[in-house]
């Protein structure tokens, strides 16, 4: 009995000493010390900018003659509109019935198609702004990206509608409209 103890002491012992050369010694390492660095960044009013471009103001002027020319056919559809009213409450009283029920649906037919012309054609004025704008507003997006790229800045704001009342002036934000604008060849 003496020797089974004697053993298993002998395994204990033993297990103990191999334990512990198998498990490393864990040093806790030295704190890093982490270096934030301020993100560089532009900001500039979109607004100011695409109003600025050419491009934009001669969009302006072809939207403004589709306009004015959507506009004078509805004018004219009014006027035609205008007169057989006129017409129709003239010969009330001197009409048979079936004309007056046939002027009533004339005017009817007339007073509809205004209507779906009005909203076709203003379905066809935001779209034809919709493709007057699209490249320059492509071409303002590549400004801002050369520009951006240009001076390393990690973003750039737009400062419209009052989006950042405010922006810390420590160095690290600066207005690129100038830049922007030199970039499209404006200043």
């Amino acid at each position: 009995m003496k020797t089974i103890h004697t053993l298993i002491a002998l395994f204990l012992c033993a297990g103990t000493l191999s334990a512990q050369e198998t498990v490393p010694s864990v040093s806790t390492p030295a704190p890093q010390q982490v270096v934030i660095q301020p993100q560089h960044f532009g900001y500039l009013s979109y607004n100011d900018v695409l109003h600025s471009m050419p491009e934009y103001e001669q969009a302006m002027k072809s939207l403004e003659e589709l306009k004015k020319t959507y506009d004078g056919e509805m004018a004219r559809a009014e006027q035609d509109f205008s007169k057989k009213f006129a017409e129709y409450i003239d010969g009330q009283k001197s009409f048979p019935e079936n004309i007056m029920l046939k002027r009533q649906k004339e005017l009817q037919q007339l007073m509809e198609q205004s209507m779906q012309f009005k909203n076709e054609a203003q379905e066809l004025l935001t779209k034809a702004e919709e493709e007057l704008m699209q490249p320059i507003h492509a071409r303002l997006k590549d400004a801002i990206q050369a520009v951006g790229k240009k001076h390393n800045y990690a973003y750039v704001l737009n400062t419209d509608a009052n989006a950042y009342p405010y922006i810390s002036g420590e160095g690290e934000a600066e207005n690129c409209t100038d830049a922007v604008l030199t970039q499209l060849g404006i200043k």
